[in-house]
């Protein structure tokens, strides 16, 4: 996240976030308390997101939602009343998010996120993006990474979830021991060439890590010799991931236990078609992961990371 003003941490904000910036610093603290962030998705794990950075003390935060509150949605999203169905998500959930912390200013926009204008992104420090297709996340990213504007995503299918995300070129510190020479002043032999760890001094190293856009990672071609050789260190969820995001683009909606037979046979079709499309065999995704062990109850929990190069 970029500061954009000088951010000033008043006595009572110290007060509130005592432990945190004990853990991570004043400064970060600043950085956080400057930041604008836009969460987009408020079922169970919008909720979770938005309670953790509303709690951690950002400038602001905006719940973009356009759709109502479902059944599912009393059962799995804490910032909804008793009584909210029919509401529109975001809107139910303000004045229990607002409650967590009133230094957070938290608004409500119910708009769809795939209708909003690229000015639109260019007001937060951070985006991050839940229950959306794929086409636009894609779209999202790309325009985040054209404004600087940090980018996440995140998505839980029943007991699997991903997270992603693109921080464009990353720079930052690092703090390692000092290495210094054994044998300073020893003008040759072996003594001279040895070096030791001097722990009670330290030197910052800056570094810059170079994050891939979430259109790369979903692209790989897993044909070339390069990607062969990362395929056995590669979760199977990576292309499960990839198969549940191609069910939703052309279904409008996730898997679900009441078209339990009908969704099943689609999703071993639709597994067939992504894994042919990237040069991998089928059999790394077994048809018993579409029909009763994966995205179902049963299964177990798995998170697949897609980060960095």
């Amino acid at each position: 996240m970029v500061e954009k003003e000088e951010t000033v941490i008043s006595e009572e904000e110290a007060a509130q976030y005592d432990r945190q910036i004990r853990l991570w610093g004043l400064e970060a603290q600043k950085r956080l308390r400057a930041s604008r962030v836009l969460l987009v998705g408020m079922k169970g794990l919008g909720a979770e997101l938005a309670k953790n950075l509303i709690l951690a003390g950002v400038k602001a935060l905006t719940m973009l939602d356009h759709q109502q509150v479902s059944e599912e949605d009393t059962r799995a999203q804490f910032l909804i009343p008793t009584g909210s169905q029919g509401r529109n998500r975001a809107e139910a959930s303000l004045e229990r998010a607002q409650n967590l912390n009133p230094m957070v200013e938290v608004k409500v926009d119910t708009d769809n996120i795939a209708n909003k204008s690229e000015e639109f992104f260019c007001q937060f420090e951070a985006v991050c993006l839940t229950c959306c297709p794929r086409d636009v996340m894609i779209t999202t990213d790309q325009l985040c990474r054209k404004h600087n504007v940090r980018f996440f995503a995140g998505d839980v299918f029943g007991y699997h979830g991903f997270m992603f995300a693109d921080l464009g070129d990353h720079e930052f510190v690092e703090e390692k021991p000092k290495v210094t020479k054994v044998g300073q002043g020893v003008e040759d032999g072996p003594e001279a060439k040895k070096a030791k760890m001097e722990p009670s001094e330290t030197v910052l190293v800056k570094k810059t890590l170079s994050f891939c856009q979430f259109k790369e990672a979903l692209e790989v071609d897993w044909r070339s010799d390069k990607a062969k050789a990362a395929l056995k260190r590669t979760p199977v969820d990576y292309f499960l991931l990839q198969v549940l995001l191609k069910f939703r683009t052309d279904k409008g909606r996730d898997p679900q236990p009441e078209s339990y037979v009908e969704d099943s046979e689609l999703l071993l079709q639709i597994r067939n078609d992504v894994m042919d499309s990237v040069g991998v065999s089928s059999d790394l995704l077994p048809d018993d992961l579409f029909s009763g062990n994966g995205t179902s109850s049963e299964g177990i929990e798995i998170v697949c990371y897609l980060t960095t190069k």
